[in-house]
């Protein structure tokens, strides 16, 4: 193990529920205020920024779930606890709110577990945002996203929205819901891209936790890999891009999960990756 490296499994959450898989793989994060739809407080989304910014040393968590508690995923700022705090700041402390947030974004990108978001009733503003930072986004029949922040006076650029639900739904789709404010339908998200499937109410928690296992019991080195060139890409160009690849990829070939997976398929067997 690297000295950087430490388990995660007894990580101790004081704003959100975190709980592991007994092998420490699979980490739950559940956004638990029902009552007030799962909200995000000031310390809530400090807390998020620095555990994704901490799991880049994590010796154990190779997927993590993003879930909400009671129905709901999280309808974005805490009115009270943030949005009427924020009318009373100076310009120098309301960028460092909004670096601080922006902040959450790229710790969620840069982690290299792969994200399963699992999105079921409201979805708005800043949790929209934290939906479309995971990397896969299940939803339910029940699922309304609404990027909201025109409704409160202020721009669509928020926290990345601009740069990043394009690349998701195309330009046209996120420029409306940008401008205006809607919610998108779970039936608009599942044939814009947004959700990569949709799931009954019920089903939802198990089916997010079976693709989290999936990806957990998978060539952990070369999902982190992917992981990577899928964030970086965007800024290259196609010789860049290619690269790159070759480079990541002949980086994988040198795990022993490259050496098993061939040895598996000889002997017409499962592979069983572990990760190096």
């Amino acid at each position: 193990m690297n000295q950087d490296q430490r388990p995660f499994a007894s990580y101790g959450a004081r704003h959100f529920r975190w709980q592991c898989s007994d092998d420490g793989r699979v980490a739950t994060i559940t956004l638990d205020r029902p009552e007030k739809k799962n909200p995000l407080t000031f310390d809530s989304y400090a807390e998020l920024r620095d555990l994704f910014r901490a799991l880049v040393h994590a010796s154990d968590v190779r997927t993590v779930v993003l879930i909400g508690a009671g129905g709901n995923f999280c309808s974005g700022g805490d009115v009270f606890e943030i949005i009427e705090p924020l009318t009373r700041l100076p310009a120098p402390e309301l960028l460092r709110f909004t670096r601080m947030t922006g902040d959450l974004v790229k710790a969620m990108k840069r982690a290299p577990q792969p994200i399963v978001a699992a999105v079921d009733g409201v979805c708005a503003g800043a949790g929209a945002m934290i939906a479309l930072a995971a990397d896969l986004r299940l939803g339910t029949p029940q699922a309304k996203t609404a990027f909201l922040f025109t409704r409160v006076g202020l721009a669509g650029a928020d926290m990345g929205a601009c740069g990043l639900l394009p690349r998701v739904i195309g330009q046209g789709r996120a420029a409306e819901l940008l401008y205006n404010g809607r919610s998108m339908s779970a039936d608009e998200g599942l044939a814009w891209g947004w959700f990569n499937a949709l799931h009954a109410r019920e089903d939802l928690p198990a089916r997010a936790e079976a693709q989290a296992r999936a990806l957990a019991d998978g060539p952990w080195f070369a999902h982190t890999m992917t992981k990577t060139m899928l964030n970086q890409e965007w800024a290259m160009g196609i010789d860049e891009m290619i690269e790159s690849e070759a480079q990541a990829q002949a980086l994988c070939m040198l795990t022993q999960d490259f050496r098993r997976a061939f040895d598996a398929f000889a002997a017409r067997r499962t592979p069983k990756f572990e990760g190096n």
